[in-house]
């Protein structure tokens, strides 16, 4: 007497022998991800899509690498504001690590508490209220101090020699300072960089290395050459700002973000 199989089991049956190759694909990609903590922090499902979509303009796992960051370390990061880069670098840093959020005082600060509340993996992130709470970092205590966007802030507010030897003092001997910013060509204005949201590299290195800081070098891994530099409304015509909301959207879509600058400077050894 025939028995009959049922069909589903008998299509289970032939899947049966792909099984091992797909687990064993799984878990390559897994050991790959392992292997390379900075693209399994990038690829972290907790990243808001919008923060993801904007990877193309930001390069976070390049930018981190060329800055050397890595999960065992105590890294600041100063002015997280709405938690862009602080969505990859909390579970970075979380299990090995120690990450501070050094943001200054006003509504970001409340804002990005609200952000360090909206999800348990930023559950060991140090807040720390800047300049009220800076004491509270050890000095010579820090590995890495990294600032994206910010020092044009600094130079328009007058706070930024103060805030660069605050970064100094931070800083282990041999510790990193990554910088990322809006890059104003040198031949360019200077007045220009009180209004524009751009900085010359030059003016950044001299904030720097004022502060006791040394050169180490510059990735163009930020760079964009569409960018001219030169806009109506400074570095917020283009996106994601878009201050001229739907007039010349497409055209400033088509640029896309800021041309900017990726410096990495060292505090010496001795």
């Amino acid at each position: 007497m025939n028995r009959l199989v049922p069909i589903g089991l008998a299509i289970a049956g032939l899947a049966l022998p792909a099984m091992p190759l797909l687990a064993q694909h799984d878990a390559h990609a897994g050991h790959q991800m392992a292997a390379d903590p900075i693209a399994a922090a990038v690829a972290a499902p907790t990243r808001k899509p919008a923060n993801v979509a904007r990877d193309q303009y930001r390069h976070p796992a390049e930018t981190l690498a060329f800055f050397g960051v890595t999960p065992m370390q105590t890294v600041v990061e100063y002015s997280p504001s709405g938690g862009w880069y602080s969505e990859i670098l909390a579970p970075l840093i979380r299990d090995h690590g120690t990450f501070y959020a050094l943001q200054p005082s006003g509504s970001y600060l409340d804002g990005y508490k609200s952000f360090l509340a909206s999800n348990p993996v930023y559950d060991q992130v140090k807040l720390v209220a800047y300049p009220e709470e800076a004491a509270s970092i050890p000095a010579g205590s820090v590995d890495t101090v990294l600032t994206f966007r910010n020092v044009h802030n600094m130079v328009m507010g007058g706070k930024a020699a103060d805030t660069f030897k605050a970064f100094y003092t931070m800083l282990k001997p041999g510790g990193t300072l990554g910088v990322v910013d809006h890059r104003l060509p040198e031949d360019r204005d200077s007045a220009a960089e009180m209004k524009s949201g751009y900085l010359k590299v030059s003016t950044v290195r001299k904030l720097a290395e004022d502060a006791g800081f040394e050169y180490v070098g510059a990735s163009e891994v930020n760079a964009n050459p569409k960018d001219t530099a030169d806009w109506d409304k400074g570095v917020w015509t283009l996106p994601p700002v878009l201050r001229n909301k739907d007039v010349d959207k497409a055209k400033y879509m088509g640029i896309g973000e800021s041309d900017r600058m990726t410096l990495k400077f060292r505090k010496p050894t001795a």
